[in-house]
């Protein structure tokens, strides 16, 4: 049986890079810390540091404990806000991630979903990029991660589920109301543009439709991850950019932008959700999985 505080003791180490750091995080003596270290690789039966005057260096079996630590503390932190959030009647808290556009895309409607059908409950949502999104995963800092799906196979012990597909388009602003209702990418050569920047799966997608279309992506480029932004300079400009229409759809109901269909775009972009593979979710996480599995619109 590994005792629980020996894992604390362990991830304290880790952070501090260095026996003596975790001892001071933890306000308590080396020498202890040092014999939390040593029966807990007695435990294991493995060695879980290199030691070195730079610091530590983990082994195998210390990088493997590692992910399992952290996904503990992580739990234990929400332990005690889970309890005092159901004395106040609010399910929660869950924590997920995303990339911009696979958040709005989703989350939206089934926050809406949700609220009509279990009432108050506290969620925290971030973005980030699709690489950091999977560490956050093993690392149990989020239950669910909003992504683009049906790319590339999801990183080992991570499985993802599609719930939506989306057509990509050409967005423009008022300024290019002169603009026709369907276009070829081979005809935009004097456009000025604003595209994404990450290295993701949104961002192939993207690259990808030039590849199609058999030409370069452009060079007069403003490169830019937040979507609020690339909307608002489009909107106030004639650069154009691709974006799946529901990423959109505000904008396009009220007329301040436009979509125009790429002849290109043979294919849409999909949209779902990624997971710990045979991990389980928190009361709030799998109501909101169930949401998304009942609205799917594939």
């Amino acid at each position: 049986m590994i005792d629980p505080r020996a894992i604390r003791t362990f991830l304290a180490v880790c952070r501090a890079n260095s026996i003596s750091g975790g001892a001071r995080a933890l306000n308590i003596s080396q020498p202890s810390v040092s014999n939390a270290i040593a029966q807990l690789e007695q435990s294991l039966g493995a060695s879980l540091f290199e030691r070195s005057r730079s610091g530590i260096q983990l082994t195998p079996e210390g990088q493997a404990l590692l992910r399992r630590a952290e996904a503990i503390d992580s739990l234990l932190a929400d332990v005690q806000a889970e309890v005092n959030l159901a004395s106040a009647g609010v399910a929660g808290p869950l924590r997920i991630g995303g990339t911009p556009g696979a958040l709005v895309s989703l989350l939206p409607n089934a926050i809406k979903t949700l609220e009509a059908r279990i009432g108050r409950f506290a969620l925290h949502v971030v973005e980030r990029p699709d690489h950091d999104l999977a560490a956050m995963l093993h690392r149990g800092e989020i239950e669910l991660a909003f992504v683009t799906t049906g790319i590339e196979q999801p990183p080992e012990g991570i499985e993802e589920r599609t719930f939506s597909r989306d057509p990509f388009a050409l967005i423009v602003g008022r300024q290019n109301d002169h603009l026709p209702a369907s276009i070829s990418l081979r005809a935009t050569g004097l456009m000025r543009w604003v595209l994404p920047e990450a290295r993701g799966a949104f961002r192939r997608q993207v690259d990808a439709l030039f590849m199609t279309a058999d030409i370069p992506v452009p060079q007069d480029i403003i490169r830019c991850d937040s979507l609020l932004t690339t909307k608002a300079i489009v909107r106030g400009s004639q650069r154009v950019t691709i974006l799946p229409m529901q990423v959109a759809s505000a904008e396009l109901s009220i007329g301040v932008l436009r979509a125009i269909r790429i002849e290109e775009a043979g294919f849409p972009r999909s949209i779902g959700v990624r997971r710990l593979a045979g991990g389980r979710l928190s009361r709030l996480g799998e109501a909101l999985f169930d949401t998304l599995i009942h609205s799917e619109k594939l």
